[in-house]
């Protein structure tokens, strides 16, 4: 036998082997999207690192957007018992040509399940290219709901300084938790339902048909336990498809879709003016939004390290509370739920089972890791908008459609902000100045990755003020535009840096620009003049400009309220709360009942965070996708870029 006869039976031999290690597996496509890297895809689909790089050898070492990867999952031949050990999980990528109704067909399941599984998923939206997850058939299955009885407890920072309203007594919440099962027996079938609807406060047959659309005829009809007329507190009842919408289902039987509720993008900033009555359609005027704070306040400890984090909860806390104040004088009604969430090692439980707790509208926090994962699966548990205001590597993102992590995962970040670098610098010739024998920041680093796939040059050089400016011009491209750039943010090099810097801009005929990080702007009160002159940007997310009236009129009141000034931080703690919390609960007074579809167009003025909000895949939870760029421009003149202007 040659040698080419033999690499050639070698080679199928190979091939036959590998045939039939694979044979039990099988795989869908994925495409990358912007800000996606190797963790967080293995994260949403379930599955290891090692078992995306197996079936896509080189991808360890970069992944771009718009790259197809295989992901690994069991075959449609598996049993279900397979599936179940896997997580249950299926997962589909949609081909060219293929509808929500030939998804119905090919796994068994209904076209509300799919779309109750995926909630960024419509019938209109689909699309090839989307992966959908496909969950398991409703038929046979039990959902069970264990929650175990505990006394509240709420911890208020101070006596003095809560300004919430708790219009809704204790008792009454604790009446919410014993649904009406005389009704639930009577009641329709959730498959003839539109939705099952929790009876709230002071809500009537004639509040609930103007809200549904439907009539008050047809409520009674589908739910015969209220032929007397009276709604119970935490009664379950059948709101029914209207006329309209059954013709619609009926002409449309060979192709089920999903009637999807109208969005209607915010055309300006949201007016300050009081809510009005069509836009509480859901909650009447004096029900009031149940918003519940989980903060790490860790009042029974006394050390150095729970102090730091203490004073920056209590400000967190502070500021949301005169954001409620705001909302309130709105026309906005609140009570609100603090609880003090204690150290990392810690259990929330107790608090998650607290009666008030599963009729939250909305829970603020925590911060731990730890708290975080058992308030994720709390929320997704009860269909409660769970807001993470501080953690930005948060893995339940990418798997809980209830999540909104207002901090931005890294990767993500590091991708708008090369997407808004290389929109203000059109042709970057970038001069790296870095200390010897230290790592660079992971921005830094990640920016020259990016910087040679764009096939732009950059160079390094050493941190050293006593380097020669006139050897470092050479550097410098008068047809670039020229960015000096540090590859830390640490506060010392960049004062050691910062004349030479000066020197080159004054020297130099070419066009010289410094960029740096998020920090610089708690440094920029030291570097006034000589941020100035450099012509110096960075980019943030958290910014506030302290001469705007805003910034000012704010400390003011914080300062009024709380007789003391708000610490300098990054991001600064007690804006961060005012922000957040007028942000959300603005948000989800206007659109209560279609919080999650219209929070990506909700637009409000906030005085130091950004919000864009953008959902991970169609069956996650959001990600805050907003940064701006700062920029000290050499003609004096101090600019907050916003690139979705």
């Amino acid at each position: 036998m040659n040698k080419r006869l033999l690499s050639i039976v070698t080679l199928a031999f190979c091939l036959l082997v590998g045939g039939q290690a694979f044979a039990g597996d099988s795989y869908f496509i994925h495409t990358v999207t912007k800000g996606q890297g190797l963790y967080s895809i293995a994260r949403m689909y379930g599955v290891t690192e090692a078992e995306i790089i197996a079936l896509n050898p080189g991808c360890e070492q970069v992944i771009r957007a718009g790259q197809q990867l295989r992901i690994p999952q069991k075959s449609d031949s598996s049993t279900a018992h397979d599936r179940q050990a896997s997580g249950g999980k299926r997962f589909h990528a949609i081909k060219a040509g293929e509808t929500l109704y030939r998804l119905t067909v090919m796994y068994g399941v209904s076209a509300k399940e799919i779309c109750d599984a995926n909630p960024g998923l419509t019938a209109e939206n689909l699309q090839a290219g989307q992966v959908v997850l496909i969950p398991p058939s409703s038929k046979g299955t039990e959902t069970t709901n264990s929650s175990k009885e505990s006394q509240l407890t709420v911890t208020p920072v101070t006596s003095n300084q809560t300004k919430a309203t708790r219009e809704i007594s204790l008792d009454q919440l604790t009446k919410m938790k014993d649904a009406d099962t005389k009704t639930k027996a009577s009641a329709a079938t959730a498959g003839d339902c539109k939705k099952m609807h929790t009876v709230r406060l002071f809500e009537t047959i004639y509040s609930l048909s103007r809200k549904y659309g439907v009539s008050q005829e047809a409520l009674v009809a589908a739910n015969p336990s209220l032929r007397d007329g009276k709604l119970k507190l935490g009664q379950v009842i059948c709101i029914p498809y209207t006329n309209e919408e059954l013709v619609a289902m009926s002409e449309n039987e060979k192709s089920p879709t999903v009637k999807e509720e109208t969005v209607v993008a915010d055309a300006a900033p949201v007016s300050e003016e009081p809510v009005s009555d069509e836009d509480s359609y859901i909650r009447t005027p004096w029900e009031g939004l149940n918003v519940a704070l989980i903060l790490p306040f860790m009042l029974e400890t006394k050390n150095s390290a729970a102090s730091s984090d203490q004073s920056k909860m209590v400000e967190y806390y502070e500021g949301f509370l005169l954001a409620i104040d705001s909302l309130k004088h709105a026309g906005v009604s609140i009570n609100l739920w603090v609880f003090d969430s204690g150290g990392a090692k810690t259990s929330i439980a107790p608090i998650l089972e607290g009666e008030a707790m599963s009729h939250m509208d909305i829970i603020f926090g925590p911060m731990h890791a730890s708290h975080i994962a058992e308030a994720s699966k709390f929320a997704q548990q009860h269909r409660i908008p769970l807001v993470l205001p501080f953690e930005r590597d948060v893995d339940q993102v990418f798997e809980n459609p209830m999540i909104y992590q207002v901090n931005t995962p890294q990767s993500y970040l590091n991708s708008e902000v090369f997407d808004h670098f290389f929109e203000t610098f059109r042709n970057p010739n970038v001069l790296f100045f870095g200390k010897e024998g230290t790592t660079p920041d992971p921005f830094c680093s990640a920016l020259q990755q990016e910087l040679m796939q764009r096939g732009f040059s950059y160079s390094t050089n050493p941190a050293d003020t006593t380097s020669n400016v006139s050897s470092l011009m050479q550097y410098c491209s008068p047809s670039a535009d020229n960015v000096l750039m540090l590859t830390t943010s640490d506060h010392d090099v960049l004062s050691k840096m910062l004349p030479t810097f000066q020197l080159m801009a004054r020297d130099t005929i070419a066009e010289v620009h410094l960029f740096g990080y998020p920090k610089y702007q708690i440094y920029s009160t030291s570097h006034m003049d000589a941020f100035y002159e450099c012509d110096t940007y960075f980019y943030s997310q958290f910014y506030t400009n302290n001469t705007l009236p805003d910034a000012v009129a704010f400390h003011r009141l914080f300062s009024r309220s709380y007789m003391r000034d708000i610490v300098n931080r990054y991001p600064k703690f007690a804006i961060l709360g005012f922000d957040t919390g007028y942000y959300f609960l603005r948000a989800l007074s206007q659109h209560p009942r279609n919080f999650a579809e219209q929070l990506p167009r909700f637009r409000c003025k906030t005085i130091q965070t950004g919000f864009r909000f953008e959902r991970v895949n169609n069956w996650a939870g959001f990600i805050n996708n907003k940064v701006n760029f700062i920029h000290f421009s050499k003609d004096g003149e101090l600019r907050k870029i916003d690139f979705d202007d």
